[in-house]
């Protein structure tokens, strides 16, 4: 009996589209969607092509909890569980385009979530690896992921803070939660003249999202913006 209880709690846990990936997308859901990348992306700056076409193809409702599902455009990021959150579009978008892409690159992520960011990649990129500390949302991710055919992302579970050595180097590195230093692993793992991108800073507070790169041996560091991300929890924590 508990066993078919946790099974039923999990299938009611999962993304709103997980559980129908046959059904016809609505039209209102497209138009909120294109109404999402007009008002809060391209008017605040973001104009990189195939970003904005990214962020107009990939179906964000898919990778929110079902009760959400109507609030997934709107300008906020959402709980999706385990104290994380999807990020909220315009910073989706942002740290998307400052990793400036190309489509024969490899990038890393440092966080998968709820699978959004991945899957957003996914479509910028040749190959997109995803790393997920949180056991049940690397789960719900990849179920996610599979079952939209993502075929060019590679997930796991794991602390993102020693990266991914097998796969590596990488061409761009994404983390999408807070640290208030830069991963040294991360850094060795990233190809010269490669981009990273953070949020970087104390974890319980304000961060800069800064953009890394990384030219021999030495890094630059740009500010960006001021962010609120949930820390990056693991070894990353254990340090402090």
């Amino acid at each position: 009996m508990a066993k078919r209880l946790a099974a039923l709690l999990f299938i009611l846990l999962l993304p709103a589209a997980a559980l129908s990936a046959d059904a016809p997308e609505p039209a209102e859901t497209r138009q909120a969607r294109e109404r999402m990348v007009r008002e809060q992306i391209q008017a605040r700056g973001i104009s990189r092509p195939d970003v904005l076409n990214a962020m107009r193809s990939v179906p964000r409702h898919r990778f929110v909890p079902a009760d959400l599902a109507e609030a997934a455009y709107q300008d906020h990021p959402l709980p999706i569980g385990e104290g994380q959150t999807i990020s909220q579009p315009y910073i989706v978008a942002l740290m998307t385009e400052l990793l400036d892409l190309k489509p024969a690159e490899q990038v890393l992520e440092i966080g998968t979530g709820s699978g959004y960011q991945a899957a957003i990649l996914s479509t910028l990129a040749a190959k997109v690896y995803t790393i997920e500390i949180k056991q049940k949302l690397s789960e719900t991710a990849s179920i996610v992921l599979k079952k939209y055919d993502y075929k060019n992302v590679i997930d796991r579970h794991g602390d993102g803070y020693f990266g991914w050595p097998e796969a590596a180097p990488f061409d761009a590195i994404m983390i999408t939660a807070a640290v208030d230093h830069i991963p040294p692993p991360l850094i060795a793992q990233l190809k010269d003249g490669g981009r990273l991108v953070l949020p970087l800073g104390s974890p319980f507070g304000y961060q800069n999202l800064v953009l890394v790169t990384k030219r021999g041996q030495n890094v630059t560091l740009r500010n960006i913006i001021g962010v609120l991300f949930v820390p990056l929890t693991g070894h990353a924590l254990d340090k402090r």
